[in-house]
C-alpha cells in the first residue's frame, strides 16, 4: 500500500464513522466548497451544504450500522480514485449502494472533489 492509499484508507474511515456520528463537521471539512456530486438519478449537485445538513445531529433517523466492502483506492499523487460499496443498516430500513469518490491533495490536505452514488 502506498502512502496515498494509506492516507485515504483513514480518510475513508473517517467517512464510514462520520456517518454513523453523524458528525457533519467531517463533511464540511472533507467536501470541497464546488465538489460535484452525482446524485443515484445520474444528477450533477453541488450540494456541500445538503450534505453538511442532512449530517446534523437530530436530523431525521441516522444509521445503526455503515460498512464499506469492495474498497479501491487508486493513488494518482496528488488525486486517489476510491471505488467502494457500502451497506447501510437504520431503525426502518437497508441499502446497499456503490461509491466512486475522487480525492484531490491541496494546500497540503486531502478533500473530495467528486463522487458519484448508484444502487
Amino acid at each position: 500500500m502506498s502512502a496515498v492509499q494509506g492516507e485515504i484508507a483513514a480518510l475513508e474511515e473517517r467517512l464510514r464513522l462520520a456517518e454513523l456520528g453523524p458528525d457533519p463537521n467531517f463533511f464540511e471539512e472533507v467536501l470541497a466548497d464546488d465538489a460535484v456530486l452525482v446524485s443515484q438519478g445520474g444528477q450533477p449537485l453541488f450540494a456541500k451544504s445538503k450534505v453538511v445538513e442532512a449530517h446534523q445531529p437530530g436530523k431525521g433517523p441516522k444509521f445503526t450500522r455503515v460498512e464499506m466492502s469492495d474498497m479501491r483506492i487508486l493513488d494518482h499523487g496528488v488525486a486517489a480514485i476510491v471505488t467502494c460499496q457500502g451497506t447501510y443498516e437504520g431503525p426502518q430500513s437497508s441499502a446497499t449502494l456503490k461509491f466512486m469518490r475522487v480525492w484531490l491533495k491541496k494546500n497540503n490536505r486531502w478533500q473530495i472533489v467528486a463522487a458519484s452514488v448508484s444502487n
